[in-house]
């Protein structure tokens, strides 16, 4: 067995629950963050010396470091952290208000960088550890009524390629992992703006999809992938779940590059080297 200390936010419901789950099962140290800790209280009970419950609200940026720096205190370092705390705002992106759509970009960007920033001097000084971000199906592009959620995971993308590149000199991994549909409460517990009337019909049509479509898994399915990927000596970059969303990320790069193609003679014709305004011939 192993003994690698995980830093979890989220941890108590949903994917968050079953990443600890699955660590404490090989035998790892877990520090489960989330705002509300009491559904740990039986994992807790369970694996007194392993599992550290400890409240946070990850976009308080003092907090996420006090919190970091009290894990390390206890564990003595950290190998694996999951940036999995988020959450769904559904609405038209005309309907969001100026505070619903920052409590979106706050809790599903902001949260994720603090919590990045704050543990990278630590696995930096270590030379060694892996930051999972939980990014989305949502990351894959932008649908109807899930836009601001779609912003919020594109963000959390670009920056996480940025921190790839940035720490890997360091010996510190960093990949995206992109979910498909699980049971969890993401869905139950989305929040959903004021809706303007009119969208009903759009509204009528995504009701309708959503009844004929997916069928979940069981975020242990996700939890095993996140072992697998965390055990590999060369992690990738990007690692999708489900094979809906395997599907979905080749036709939408399908569809993408048949419109660059399509519009290629657009896109080089706006493009000419040239010197610098005056500094050519007099």
């Amino acid at each position: 067995m192993s003994d690698r200390v995980w830093f979890v936010t989220g941890a108590s419901r949903g994917l968050g629950r079953a990443f600890t789950e699955g660590a404490l099962a090989a035998g790892d140290r877990v520090v489960g963050a989330a705002r509300d800790v009491s559904p740990l209280g039986d994992l807790a009970a369970q694996h007194p010396d392993r599992l550290l419950a400890l409240p946070l609200d990850v976009t308080d940026r003092s907090a996420v470091f006090d919190v970091v720096d009290r894990a390390v205190a206890e564990f003595g370092r950290l190998d694996v952290v999951v940036n999995n705390a988020g959450a769904l705002f559904t609405g038209m992106v005309e309907e969001f208000t100026e505070a619903e759509a920052r409590a979106q970009l706050d809790l599903n960007f902001f949260g994720a960088l603090w919590v990045s920033q704050a543990v990278l001097p630590r696995l930096r000084d270590q030379g060694s550890g892996h930051i999972v971000q939980i990014s989305s199906i949502g990351a894959l592009g932008g649908f109807p009524s899930t836009g601001l959620y779609s912003a919020s995971k594109f963000a959390l993308e670009g920056l996480s390629e940025a921190l790839a590149a940035e720490a890997a000199e360091f010996g510190v991994k960093v990949t995206i992992v992109q979910p498909g549909g699980y049971w969890t409460d993401l869905y139950t517990n989305s929040r959903a703006t004021t809706p303007n009337s009119v969208y009903d019909p759009l509204r009528a049509e995504l009701a309708k999809q959503w009844a004929e479509g997916s069928i979940d898994s069981e975020p242990r399915l996700a939890a095993d992938a996140l072992m697998t990927l965390v055990d590999s000596d060369t992690p990738p970059l990007r690692l999708l779940l489900g094979s809906m969303v395997y599907d979905l990320a080749f036709d939408i790069s399908r569809r993408r590059m048949d419109t660059w193609a399509g519009w290629e003679a657009v896109s080089r014709a706006a493009e000419k080297a040239v010197p610098a305004p005056g500094t050519g011939p007099a």
